[in-house]
């Protein structure tokens, strides 16, 4: 899995803590990866965290499940490199969109993936298959 964006490393640790034999973390921040990195030692799961700046991440990065919970703009501008790192068949997960963000990053990802909306709480939450 990949979590792009990664911040403190928290969705790529629960990835880790729930089964995921790898998990990569991407973050434009350099403090974020030493979160992550921290975060993933008092978490038991660092041997499979790897972690990257965007500029030294490998060329040929790809998983089953991507997730990136940034800002609506980021999501937007960010869309063509962001859906290149699903394999064929993944999943991609995007969060941290207000409700009025939400059409225009799914019209981002329209082109590159089939929407596949979930109702839940009364809010749409998209799901992107490539």
């Amino acid at each position: 899995m990949i979590d792009f964006g990664c911040g403190s490393g928290i969705l790529a640790i629960a990835a880790l803590k729930l089964g995921a034999a790898k998990a990569i973390g991407v973050d434009i921040d350099p403090q974020a990866i030493q979160a992550s990195r921290d975060n993933a030692e008092r978490n038991g799961v660092s041997d499979r965290l790897e972690l990257y700046l965007p500029k030294d991440q490998p060329d040929a990065m790809k998983a089953d499940v991507v997730v990136a919970n940034i800002l609506a703009g980021p999501l937007r501008e960010l869309a063509p490199l962001i859906s290149v790192l699903p394999v064929e068949g993944g999943l991609l997960g995007l969060s941290g969109i207000l409700a009025s963000q939400a059409e225009s990053v799914c019209d981002a990802y329209a082109e590159l993936f089939t929407l596949d909306p979930v109702r839940r709480k009364r809010r749409v939450v998209p799901h992107y298959w490539p």
